[in-house]
């Protein structure tokens, strides 16, 4: 069985935000494949599982509503991502722990562990870790919200820094 490759153009913009640069690319359908802190567009384009990796990049100055929503994310309204269409592809368990992660609400961080029985595996906790690990939409699929046993933040592609921004930013008792 052959693998069939995406041979589309994918559309990314990159905006400045407190954390630093964000860039998305999105497909044809306005769907985020990748996501992050970076001005690096081809570093994202390579995170994309091969099946939806565009071939091509196109840089706009608006993505229309997922720009609409990285701009209302980072004044505060901690929702507006909720709602952004996101498209990864990867093995079933991958698949379903990044669906939980997007069901974790802003300003309250789980621990791996807790992530692992969220996503119906209790004993899984490094496969938990793994699907963090392996997001390419960072943000829209808000693996920053996982935290280890101790409470630490554990480990995150854009940076600590960012990560301790991001849910400093998501605290509802932050000053």
């Amino acid at each position: 069985m052959s693998i069939e490759r995406s041979a589309g153009t994918a559309d990314f913009a990159t905006h400045t935000t407190a954390a630093g640069p964000f860039t998305a690319l999105v497909d044809h359908d306005g769907a985020v494949l990748a996501a992050g802190w970076t001005a690096d567009a081809e570093n994202l384009r390579q995170l994309i599982h091969p099946t939806l990796r565009p071939t091509e990049l196109r840089q706009q100055d608006s993505l229309g509503s997922v720009t609409a929503a990285i701009e209302a994310y980072h004044r505060g309204d901690l929702t507006a991502i909720d709602a952004v269409t996101v498209r990864q592809m990867s093995g079933p368990f991958l698949v379903h722990a990044w669906e939980v992660l997007r069901k974790i609400p802003a300003g309250t961080p789980v621990t791996y562990t807790a992530y692992a029985a969220l996503a119906g595996r209790p004993a899984a906790t490094r496969a938990a870790a793994n699907a963090c690990a392996r997001n390419a939409a960072a943000l829209f699929v808000p693996c920053h919200r996982i935290l280890r046993t101790d409470g630490t933040l554990g480990g995150f592609r854009w940076g600590l820094g960012v990560k301790r921004w991001l849910l400093d930013h998501e605290n509802p008792s932050a000053t």
